[in-house]
């Protein structure tokens, strides 16, 4: 189980980034996708969750609305699109999968579950 996280950048305010995580080793279908970001100085926490298991999604407050989720089947990747992107959205952001994982409407995806895996960082940064 192995997943590659990408697409990060420079970006001013109010612009738009796609970032990716393509998954090898494993078919998607079975297994939650999460998205954490840490910012200098802070700790890694969890953003946003799609789950192709049970089809649940999670999106933290701040950028519900702002960002969604996609899937291309063919390259078995998911894709986190984020418009509207602020300053305080500057961070690494991550990708981790997990088998049979609920995406819980009643919090975010946790930094300390046991993740299957767990994608290289790649930067965002959002300029003012």
């Amino acid at each position: 189980v192995q997943l590659q996280a990408s697409g990060g950048g420079l970006v001013q305010s109010g612009g738009s980034l796609k970032l990716s995580c393509a998954a090898s080793g494993f078919a998607l279908d079975d297994y939650a996708i999460a998205w954490f970001r840490q910012a200098p100085g802070k700790e890694r926490e969890g953003i946003a969750c799609v789950s192709y298991y049970d089809s649940s999604t999670y999106f933290i407050d701040s950028v519900k609305g702002r960002f969604t989720f996609s899937r291309d089947n063919a390259a078995n990747t998911v894709f986190l699109q984020m418009n509207s992107l602020k300053p305080e959205d500057t961070a690494v952001y991550y990708c981790a999968a997990a088998s049979q994982y609920h995406c819980s409407g009643s919090g975010p995806p946790s930094y300390y579950y046991r993740w299957d895996s767990w994608g290289k960082g790649t930067l965002v940064t959002v300029s003012s």
